[in-house]
């Protein structure tokens, strides 16, 4: 298994005006399912780090975000570092079940999202290309799988301290928690 300290996810092409709420939705998905970071290429959108920032603060957890101007430059430089693995989630990519068995725990991971059409380089780039299916689908959806998979089930209580607030599992109501009570 993957540590969840040393997931970065990358979410290229994001566009302010069409991708806001996805983009959004993106860094909460890899948030709740383990990863560390979120960095934001593409247009800048102080809305998505809101977002990130009031979750966090209310619901706990040390997930991190940031803007990053050049990522295909930025993406060769960790490439050269032997210490981190690129993966590029992709529907042309091989199949998640069997490239996972391939991937090393003991390294960091940068999982590369799309948004506009990702640059060939970044297929050259990665270590991996690996899609959640070979169909057209969310890649939000294609992160939670990805992310479950790699990390398995993250001990809430543990990964998301600090919050203001805590879920209280119900079968029949919301029940809030906060951590003031």
């Amino acid at each position: 298994m993957i540590s969840t300290n040393d997931i970065t996810v990358l979410r290229l092409g994001h566009r302010v005006e069409r991708d806001k709420r996805i983009t959004s939705h993106l860094g909460l998905t890899a948030r709740a399912f383990g990863a560390s970071s979120i960095v934001l290429a593409g247009d800048k959108d102080p809305s998505a780090f809101e977002t990130w920032k009031s979750v966090t603060a209310r619901f706990g957890g040390n997930f991190t975000w940031r803007y990053e101007e050049n990522p295909i430059s930025w993406l060769r430089k960790i490439s050269k570092n032997n210490e981190v693995i690129i993966v590029h989630l992709t529907m042309y990519g091989k199949n998640w079940k069997e490239s996972n068995k391939k991937i090393e725990s003991n390294k960091s991971l940068v999982v590369v999202v799309g948004g506009t059409k990702v640059p060939a380089e970044v297929f050259e780039i990665s270590d991996y290309n690996i899609s959640v299916g070979n169909q057209p689908h969310s890649e939000v959806a294609a992160l939670a799988v990805y992310l479950e998979s790699l990390i398995g089930s993250i001990d809430e209580n543990e990964h998301f301290q600090g919050g203001e607030l805590t879920i209280i599992p119900s079968d029949n109501q919301k029940i809030i928690k906060n951590t003031d009570d």
